[in-house]
């Protein structure tokens, strides 16, 4: 054995920190790049933001060019802006603020501004809010206060209390009993059944708000809650001794219980989705436009560039440090364009691919997977999916996640293949027309969408009812 030098040529892939930066902002979502431009702006001093004229202040531009060179003068002007590029962002402030400022108005007489009260924010109560309130409301001693405020944060947002009681203690610091003994008290509060630990307990606690006889029906809670579930009154009446109509209309009562009471006090804001891309149709073709708005243009800072020219009037450390700048804001510029190219690329191509759901609607989707879009546009899968991970197109059937056209092939009778979320599609419609008192089973639906042509086994047939979140046909018969 003995130590030696060696030569060898190979190639291998490195990872730059520019093509991680590529990389990562090619998988971002539309509010993640728009912060990510923000803050890249705020630490980066080479990095402006172009301003974009209005169609008013073009014209105005338009009509002051035309009376310079009417006066002859065009030339000139042009010269010397181009010759001083600091020009186009210099303001006169001073002279702003003197012709612009106006004394403040004293009341809300003669004022011709009305208040929007469409724009006042407002903040809805909370599930914890509102139990903390009546905990203030109920008199409680400074132990039981801090035992409630407690049991109160660990109540989650469906109302239910899942944290064992010992870890709450022992964290806490609080007696085990005073803690059982404020979670009871906290059973009366309002809405009723919160700060159950299950759903049984739940329900009893509603039953106990009723004021009738309710012997029968926390029996029923307790010990038939299986065949409850399962719509078994047979069962359930010959256990309790009870005639079936009286069975019935006390699983009415039940069913007309709230099993998660903190949902009433859920925030049911929306939230709106930006597209990424607008397909249009133009004729008999479809064509695909980026959404440009609200994302930052950036360029390069004039100042910094003629700071570079004149490198006499500055330091090598400042050089340095502008130089090293300068090379991350071109950088993430390229990086921001190769994005925006990549996304339109992959849009064109699922629009090529998918040309009669854009026609016909969601049943008409096409079996499709990243490779064949890898293929088409010349990229990596890797790629594909990063660029239609939160990315939404605007189409003349809706808004989609450009994720939701790659769909597994089913296989039909015609030897031609249906994507799975046609066959899902076709699975809800069948469900929404059944007969609630006869619902058709998977197997029935299996036999359903042979008749049409779809060879699908009846497995599948529950993975997909399970997505759609369709209960079984044992529980979505109705009886009454």
């Amino acid at each position: 054995m003995a130590l030696r030098q060696t030569m060898n040529l190979s190639q291998s892939l490195v990872i730059t920190p520019q093509l991680q930066q590529a990389i990562k902002l090619l998988q971002m979502s539309r509010m993640e790049l728009e912060s990510a431009v923000r803050s890249e702006l705020e630490e980066n001093p080479i990095l402006e933001e172009a301003e974009q004229l209005k169609e008013e202040d073009l014209q105005r531009t338009k009509e002051a060019a035309t009376e310079v060179e009417g006066e002859g003068g065009g030339d000139t002007a042009n010269d010397q802006i181009s010759q001083d590029p600091q020009k186009h962002d210099e303001f006169e402030w001073e002279s702003y603020i003197e012709q612009n400022q106006k004394p403040p108005q004293s009341g809300m007489a003669g004022s011709e501004e009305i208040m929007n009260y469409e724009n006042v924010i407002t903040a809805s109560q909370t599930l914890h809010d509102h139990l903390y309130w009546q905990v203030k409301m109920n008199g409680f001693s400074e132990e039981e206060e801090r035992a409630a405020d407690a049991l109160i944060g660990a109540i989650d947002d469906d109302g239910y209390f899942k944290v064992p009681m010992e870890q709450l203690a022992e964290e806490e610091k609080i007696d085990q009993s005073l803690l059982e003994d404020t979670l009871t008290l906290i059973h009366e509060f309002d809405p009723p059944g919160v700060g159950a630990r299950d759903l049984k307990e739940c329900l009893l606690i509603q039953a106990k708000h009723l004021e009738e006889d309710t012997h029968d029906l926390v029996s029923l809670i307790n010990n038939h809650l299986k065949d409850l579930e399962k719509k078994n009154y047979e069962a359930i009446a010959k256990a309790l001794g009870r005639d079936i109509e009286d069975v019935v209309e006390m699983c009415k009562i039940i069913y007309a219980m709230d099993p998660k009471p903190g949902r009433a006090f859920v925030s049911n804001d929306t939230h709106y989705v930006t597209p990424d891309v607008y397909v249009y149709k133009v004729g008999d073709d479809y064509v695909v436009s980026l959404n440009e708005d609200g994302l930052p243009r950036l360029k390069i800072s004039n100042f910094y560039k003629n700071m570079l020219k004149g490198g006499k009037t500055t330091g090598d450390k400042t050089q340095d440090y502008i130089q090293e700048k300068l090379r991350s804001a071109v950088w993430l510029i390229k990086s921001i364009h190769q994005r925006q190219r990549t996304i339109y690329k992959v849009a064109e191509s699922i629009v090529k691919h998918q040309r009669e759901f854009f026609e016909k609607g969601s049943e008409h989707l096409k079996p499709m997977v990243l490779r064949d879009i890898a293929n088409d546009i010349g990229m990596h899968e890797s790629t594909v999916s990063r660029v239609t991970t939160a990315k939404y197109v605007h189409t003349p059937q809706g808004i989609y996640e450009l994720k939701y056209f790659f769909n597994s092939g089913i296989s039909s009778s015609d030897g031609d293949s249906l994507a799975s979320e046609s066959v899902k599609i076709k699975i809800k419609d069948l469900v929404g027309k059944e007969d609630p008192k006869n619902p058709l089973s998977d197997q029935k639906i299996v036999d359903l969408l042979k008749v049409e042509g779809i060879q699908i086994a009846r497995r599948t047939v529950a993975k997909y009812r399970d997505v759609l979140k369709i209960l079984p046909s044992s529980q979505r018969k109705k009886y009454f």
